[in-house]
């Protein structure tokens, strides 16, 4: 597999503006009420749709993220993972998945080499930081005793990162045809992951080890803020990679594999890895967006109940916990199960 990938064509990864899509505009393109909020609404979900069916990739301005937000969590991330592994180790990834995964701890193929990066999870906790641990995929997170700023940096972006995912899914569901709310009906306690990932430097090679190999991502949508080193590639639909470079200001978008499959392909999940040959470190802060685990994921439900779905109803906890436990190394049957 080669390792290289040309420079990306405009055209190919389309930038959407995402701030006409407003709370009041979205209630105004429900309402189906001619109104120029209700329409500029409606042109946003428009291009979010043609997006999602093509490269299913997207830059987003106008996301709302305030850029201390940002700062701060990049700056916080960059504390914890410069510490030595010892450190790291007294947050070790849980059977919840949550707290630190060390390099080598994720396997995105069953062929592939191990990735390079490691990453630091986390998932909603309310005012007091306590989790429900209702699921094998939630539970308390863990947080470094001696770094408070790394739990407050990462909720505030956690929060801020959701009601971008809210108002995406809010578009792609008007892109459909659909209530704007069709994707949040059960999203009280969404089971989304926040991750900080860290990449570093590599030389570029020949051998097929990145930071993260080939994949799709397992769930509904991915939030992704790059920093300014680049190293994301995309397969294009004629199986070319093509680099997609960071954007000042914007966020990348993907689609992911549940997404897909309940829209019945509508909505393109594209393999994807990062190759960071820079000679710098690299972070990525990461929202991986999925509803409440008791969500049923069948495509009847978007396309009418006469569509004939080439999968089976699935829960979006039952999904998750499959791939899961394929992808991660510290799973066990026990853990991957329960």
């Amino acid at each position: 597999m080669s390792v290289q990938a040309r420079q990306t064509l405009a055209s190919q990864i389309p930038v959407i503006d995402l701030s006409p899509l407003t709370s009041a505009a979205v209630k105004a393109a429900d309402s189906g009420k001619d109104s120029v909020a209700g329409a500029a609404a409606r042109e946003v979900a428009a291009a979010l749709h043609a997006a999602s069916q093509g490269l299913g990739f997207i830059y987003i301005r106008g996301h709302g993220i305030p850029p201390h937000c940002i700062d701060d969590a990049r700056r916080a991330a960059y504390d914890f993972f410069r510490t030595d592994d010892e450190h790291k180790a007294a947050v070790s990834v849980s059977s919840q998945h949550r707290g630190w995964l060390r390099p080598g701890g994720a396997r995105m193929q069953d062929d592939a080499a191990v990735d390079l990066k490691e990453s630091f999870i986390w998932g909603h906790e309310d005012s007091n930081g306590h989790t429900e641990a209702d699921h094998p995929l939630r539970g308390p997170n863990q947080w470094p005793s001696d770094q408070p700023q790394l739990q407050a940096s990462a909720m505030r972006y956690f929060r801020e990162a959701h009601e971008v995912a809210y108002r995406l899914m809010q578009g792609f569901a008007l892109g459909l045809d659909l209530p704007s709310n069709f994707f949040l009906q059960r999203c009280e306690r969404p089971i989304s992951r926040g991750s900080f990932v860290y990449y570093p430097p590599q030389e570029t090679r020949a051998t097929e080890q990145f930071g993260v190999g080939p994949h799709t991502d397992f769930g509904v949508l991915t939030v992704l803020c790059q920093d300014d080193v680049g190293g994301l590639q995309v397969q294009d639909v004629n199986g070319d990679w093509i680099q997609a470079p960071p954007m000042e200001g914007t966020l990348v978008v993907n689609v992911g594999d549940l997404l897909s499959r309940w829209t019945e392909g509508a909505y393109k999940s594209t393999p994807h890895r990062v190759i960071n040959s820079s000679g710098r470190e690299r972070l990525s802060l990461v929202l991986a967006f999925d509803p409440d685990p008791e969500t049923i994921i069948d495509a009847r439900h978007v396309h009418g109940a006469e569509h004939s779905a080439s999968e089976p109803p699935i829960t979006c906890g039952d999904y998750l916990l499959q791939r899961f436990a394929r992808a991660f190394s510290y799973r066990d049957k026990s853990t991957a199960t329960r």
